[in-house]
């Protein structure tokens, strides 16, 4: 009797699972997508309903073939691919690929969470695909594809970067990119308004001091004016009601007044008691916002940390078992199963006076198109605590997990409660204001507490207020202090504010987010600096080119209502092809006006015309009339680019050319100019050998993603690489010395 087969996305996962459920399964990896559409083409007949051309991903053949071999043998198939869109159109694809006319006991189930009862659980109750999840999927797919190779050959032709490489666009990146611009144009254009604030120190006749902010003059409450230049009639308009100290006339003058009346008696007291509420569970937006804030993490890093967390950590005699639940999810829905094991906790450890009485439920009313497959993010039991963990997790493992636990267990206790005393001093018509706040039970501040994206609360330096204070009861003025201020721009967008900014507007989904953030800045359109986003000249040029000609696609309303239609799809409420042309028509109206004002690039040596075509080795143009006329030329040429080759002074010592400076994947090298006659290649090395095998020379490579790391030129026959340049031998130093002596 053969075995059941169990197919999931990752190895990691399926190593976890192949502990739970026994020696009767046999669990493969598909190692993510085994298919897409292809590279080389636009892969849609648009003509035709637009039907995506899906085709079995190169380099998947090995585990495709395995598949099949694998589901020949077995008696059912489960196909636990990830609960959501993706994970869905992926077990489609494993459906297409293994034919269920062969495979007729193919079945679907999710794993919410990776336990060993989750999973086996799961096994008696499986389920069909979700056809609607899977269309949806392929309309969000088409989408991206239409705009990215419609538009970006144009981008090819209007914009080229410093090095001469292609750019691209995309149907929510660009949008991010356009927020980024937009307020880094805020920003440029802000004209700061000048304001006066005056800060007393007061004090009693115990010595008791307390600060205090000028608040009112005349029971007019000090404003800031709404505009940086107002006309006379404005100014008047906002008087009425309001005060300003605009000017250090103004503040001088209400200084001289001020500081020698000892008039100031206590005016009014007033309290207020208040609650804090906790926050709600974390959904994958607000987790990659608060790891952002707290922890320093990038997006696409809490992602790949959660991704670990989810499918599995060897917890020692405990075996693997995964310690959270699905990390791409927008919904706050807990169980009824953990939401009690969690009140037994709060009871226990922190005692009844902690415990709400009634259960926190945070339904997100207000939210469209929430995804409620699932739940929020939470530990997948509270046995592992953070302190029970922590030996078998690496550092940032660690401080993920014990952010998703603390705000788990912190969203079911008791609201804080804090009182605002505020105490109004007043001395004619001037009155001066000073508040300050009192923790009374701070409930589930005792566990979890949110910080500010700076990590610092905004103060005016009151807040420490004597007790014992009673109204009418003289005071002393010991301090007057005038402050000069200056209204401050819009704060630029770091990663964690642009993914808030996005989803309150409705664009991105859970597991797009990450790889939003990752794309404008591997693409160089966006840099960080100091955590901020700034966008780079290439990116200002993208952004403004892309608004000109695609004003109606390249928008946050029009990206919303998408985004919007795409989870009609995945509800059953709409249809792909309804969505699709929802989709198009605008887009190629702005398409078709944007061709025909575009100059044709003619060839040449045929007065044919040159058209966009992509190779092995990336984009070319080429003749029309091929085969009869074969001429070809980089986008640097058709762009205008001078091509003119950067000489080394050196000779080719295969075939005595001269020598070029190259670009290539991992960096800058040298070349023979007569490439590809001659294929010539010499790394450019940094003039010092490699500290681990002493043998190789120390070069500058980067990563994938463009980043730079210095490695031996010997890889793989010596494995070094570091983030930072190692320093020269002493002979190496001597010999560079001598050099420069002789030079």
């Amino acid at each position: 009797m053969g075995k059941d087969l169990i197919l999931v996305e990752s190895p990691s996962k399926a190593k976890t699972i192949n502990k739970y459920v026994g020696k009767n399964y046999i669990v493969e990896a598909t190692v993510g997508h085994i298919k897409n559409l292809p590279k080389t083409k636009l892969g849609i007949d648009i003509e035709n309903g637009f039907t995506p051309s899906l085709l079995n991903i190169r380099g998947k053949g090995d585990v495709i073939k395995k598949i099949k071999s694998l589901a020949s043998k077995s008696e059912k198939i489960y196909v636990a691919t990830d609960p959501d869109r993706e994970g869905e159109a992926i077990a489609q694809d494993v459906v297409d690929v293994l034919d269920p006319k062969h495979h007729p006991k193919i079945e679907r189930v999710l794993f919410n969470e990776i336990t060993k009862k989750a999973v086996n659980e799961a096994l008696t109750k499986p389920l069909k695909i979700d056809y609607h999840l899977v269309i949806s999927q392929r309309a969000r797919r088409v989408m991206d594809r239409i705009i990215g190779y419609k538009v970006s050959p144009f981008l090819w032709r209007a914009v080229l970067d410093s090095n001469g490489s292609s750019l691209s666009a995309g149907r929510v990146q660009s949008v991010a990119l356009r927020l980024v611009c937009e307020r880094e144009e805020e920003i440029e254009k802000f004209i700061p308004t000048e304001y006066w604030s005056l800060v007393a120190v007061f004090k009693t006749e115990k010595e008791e001091e307390f600060v205090a902010k000028l608040y009112e003059v005349n029971g007019k409450q000090i404003k800031l004016p709404p505009k940086p230049k107002m006309t006379d009639e404005e100014w008047e308009e906002f008087f009425k009601t309001n005060f300003a100290i605009s000017k250090e006339d103004i503040a001088k003058k209400i200084y001289d007044e001020l500081i020698n009346k000892n008039n100031y008696v206590i005016s009014d007291i007033s309290k207020k008691e208040s609650k804090k509420n906790p926050y709600a569970p974390f959904i994958t937006s607000t987790l990659q916002v608060e790891a952002s804030r707290k922890l320093r993490l990038r997006p696409r890093r809490t992602m790949m940390l959660a991704q670990q967390l989810y499918e599995g950590i060897d917890l020692g005699s405990e075996g693997t078992t995964g310690l959270i639940t699905y990390m791409r999810t927008d919904s706050t829905r807990l169980s009824a199963e953990i939401v009690s094991e969690a009140r037994n906790y709060i009871t226990e450890r922190y005692g009844e006076q902690y415990l709400p009485e009634k259960v926190k439920s945070y339904e997100q009313k207000n939210k469209k198109n929430v995804q409620d497959a699932h739940e929020a993010i939470r530990p997948t039991s509270l046995k592992y605590t953070p302190e029970f963990v922590k030996e078998y997790l690496d550092d940032y493992q660690f401080k993920l997990y014990d952010l998703i636990w603390k705000r788990f267990v912190a969203s079911q206790m008791e609201s804080a409660r804090l009182e605002t005393t505020s105490v109004n001093v007043s001395s004619d018509i001037y009155t001066f204001r000073s508040s300050g706040t009192t923790l009374l039970f701070d409930g589930f501040l005792a566990l979890y507490d949110e910080t500010t994206e700076d990590n610092s609360e905004k103060s005016d330096g009151t807040g420490n207020i004597p007790a014992g204070l009673e109204v009418d009861q003289k005071i002393i003025l010991k301090e007057l202090t005038p402050n000069q201020h200056f209204t401050k721009p819009p704060a630029r967008f770091t990663e964690s504010t642009l993914i808030k900014e996005l989803e309150s507007n409705g664009i991105g989904r859970p597991s797009t987010y990450a790889m939003i953030m990752g794309t404008i800045v591997d693409r160089r359109y966006v840099e960080q600096v100091d955590r901020k986003l700034i966008p780079t000249n290439l990116g200002k040029k993208v952004n403004g080119v892309l608004i000109k000609n695609f004003p109606d696609i390249i928008n946050v309303n029009f990206t919303a209502q998408m985004e919007e239609e795409l989870d009609l799809i995945a509800n059953g409420e709409t249809n792909y092809l309804q969505v699709l042309n929802d989709f198009y028509v605008p887009f190629s109206k702005d398409l078709a006006e944007v061709e025909a004002n575009l100059e044709k690039i003619i060839c040449e040596k045929c007065g044919g015309e040159l058209d966009l075509k992509i190779g092995r080795f990336g984009k070319y143009y080429a003749c029309t009339n091929y085969p009869e006329c074969k001429n070809i030329k980089s986008l640097k040429e058709v762009a205008g680019v001078s091509n003119e080759p950067e000489y080394t002074g050196e000779t080719c010592p295969q075939c005595n050319s001269k020598t070029v400076y190259r670009e290539g994947k991992f960096g800058r090298f040298i070349g023979c100019e007569k490439y590809p006659d001659c294929n010539f290649t010499k790394v450019i090395t940094l003039g010092m050998k490699c500290p681990k095998c002493n043998e190789g020379d120390v070069i500058t490579r980067r990563t994938k993603r463009g980043k730079i790391f210095y490695g031996c030129n010997r890889y793989p026959d010596c494995d070094y690489a570091s983030w930072t340049m190692p320093k020269p031998s002493e002979e190496e130093q001597l010999e560079s010395n001598s050099s420069e002596d002789e030079y």
